[in-house]
């Protein structure tokens, strides 16, 4: 059964940020000129999503005008002739076909993920973190929609990150079963432990905000008591549902920035701004004055 469908959890606080996100959430903060959620939103879209499904909670409201209609903006850049801010603002609302899901407590990943069962149904789909924003040739999640298709079970991005840094992240431990499968990039996943202590860390492969998940995992994070920082947490689901079935993990191509912390936030923003023509010289031109 073909990925038509992706979950984005939009439900936390971004505390990190405040005190910007005391008023708005941190997927709607921006990159450049456009909101850290839309990155992954257009990324969705290009690997052939056809539904977007946002799990919100309150205070998230900003997020579902952002991807409305807002018919009150359009008139008036119709009238100034503004035809290309016009276009962009259009495109935004056509992106994909939109459902939101309320997630009325903070219960962690695995909680907003089980909020949109009943929108996603019985078939594979995809979840995308918007924190993670990952800069590729080919879109991440395409990539595992492509890795799922070859292998018919859940697959998990992941890449290599520092043994300091293994108590951020859910830390893997996987083999190759076949070199010829993507270039080695993907492997079946023997264990999966959510953010040890580096002593503990079966490698230093992290669980990045990439996913496409059966429809069965649904089943495991319901059976899924409340684990670390009293959350139901994916990589136990995903734990569980090793079990039952088989999971990959794929060592996607492409750049990723942490956007849910500051400095990953800063990292992104000028990196982005570089690639873009319009900016590029001129930021250039600013970071080379700077006396560092």
């Amino acid at each position: 059964m073909r990925v038509r469908k992706a979950v984005f959890p939009a439900a936390g606080w971004g505390t990190r940020f405040l005190p910007a996100t005391k008023a708005q959430p941190k997927e709607m903060l921006p990159l450049v000129d456009k909101p850290v959620i839309q990155y992954a939103v257009e990324e969705a879209v290009a690997a052939g999503i056809e539904q977007v499904i946002i799990v919100t909670s309150s205070q998230k409201r900003a997020i579902e005008d952002h991807f409305d209609l807002s018919y009150e903006l359009e008139r008036l850049l119709e009238e100034k002739g503004e035809i290309e801010k016009l276009r962009l603002v259009r495109r935004i609302s056509d992106l994909a076909q939109i459902a939101y899901v309320r997630q009325k407590e903070q219960l962690g990943l695995g909680h907003a993920i089980l909020m949109a069962k009943d929108v996603v149904g019985h078939e594979p789909f995809a979840v995308l973190l918007p924190d993670d924003v990952v800069i590729s040739d080919r879109p991440a999640i395409g990539q595992l929609i492509h890795a799922y298709e070859q292998t018919h079970s859940s697959v998990v991005a992941v890449a290599e990150v520092p043994m300091a840094e293994v108590s951020r992240y859910g830390i893997v431990a996987a083999e190759t079963v076949d070199s010829h499968l993507d270039g080695g990039r993907l492997q079946r996943m023997t264990a999966i432990v959510e953010k040890p202590e580096p002593k503990d860390a079966p490698s230093t492969l992290a669980v990045i905000g990439r996913y496409v998940l059966t429809p069965k995992i649904f089943d495991k994070l319901e059976q899924t008591q409340r684990g670390a920082g009293g959350e139901i947490q994916l990589t136990d689901a995903i734990e569980a549902l090793m079990d039952e079935q088989s999971v990959y993990t794929y060592q996607f191509e492409g750049t990723r920035y942490d956007a849910g912390t500051t400095m990953g936030w800063l990292m992104a923003t000028v990196d982005i701004a570089l690639q873009r023509p319009d900016l590029s010289r001129e930021l250039r031109e600013h970071l080379r004055s700077l006396d560092l």
